[in-house]
């Protein structure tokens, strides 16, 4: 699964990486992004990539405007496309959720220590999420959308069993049209990211509170 990561990429950098074109969304640097934590993702408007904010935790359809306990944070690919919570949202709500770094607990004994993976060269990438609009009883417009995981890699697979998914740009078009219905060919593109391209090092257990923001949630972990 993937339950916390960070984002702070300057605005700047992320608008011409993913060649947005308008953007709505209010980015503050965030070394630990956590469930129902606004967040920052891409969509297709107009034909053009709009950067937008949204709340993390997808609202199945049958479920009232704010119910906390029943926002989804992840999808797994392998039923995304079928499964009544995100079958919707797969079809018409596909976009990324923009990052640069995620966390995963390894266990060891009755401890869970804390890894941070990132790309090799530092950039900014797109987990494939999808989101939903739903309007509130008083007419408020609440986004909401998950992150899909799909199985680890070998540089995970010590760590977890699953990882987010991370499209490489060459994906992302695809993956954001939304004139593209084949389910078949939306769901190749949901691979594991490329274990080489990848590096992952273990952090401080003091990411394990969401509330401990900092930029050394991202150092590496000194050696005793």
């Amino acid at each position: 699964m993937c339950g916390r990561y960070t984002l702070h990429t300057p605005l700047e950098v992320i608008l011409q990486i993913f060649q947005i074109a308008r953007s709505g969304a209010v980015l503050v640097p965030n070394y630990n992004v956590a469930p129902g934590q606004q967040i920052a993702i891409v969509t297709r408007e107009a034909g053009v990539n709009a950067l937008a904010n949204c709340r993390w935790g997808l609202l199945p359809p049958w479920a009232a405007s704010r119910p906390e306990g029943h926002a989804m944070i992840n999808a797994r690919a392998e039923t995304v496309a079928e499964k009544p919570s995100f079958r919707e949202a797969f079809r018409h709500g596909r976009c990324l959720v923009i990052a640069d770094g995620f966390f995963e607990w390894r266990t060891t004994g009755k401890q869970k220590q804390p890894v941070y993976v990132r790309l090799k060269n530092g950039e900014p990438f797109g987990f494939a999420g999808i989101s939903s609009v739903r309007t509130s009883p008083d007419g408020e417009q609440i986004r909401t959308g998950a992150i899909i995981t799909t199985i680890a890699n070998d540089l995970l697979r010590p760590v977890h069993d699953r990882m987010p998914v991370i499209l490489p740009r060459e994906r992302r078009d695809l993956w954001l049209d939304p004139a593209a219905q084949d389910a078949d060919r939306l769901l190749a593109l949901l691979a594991p990211y490329p274990a080489e391209e990848l590096v992952s090092f273990d952090v401080s257990p003091r990411v394990n509170q969401a509330s401990h923001n900092m930029p050394e949630n991202i150092h590496p972990l000194s050696p005793h």
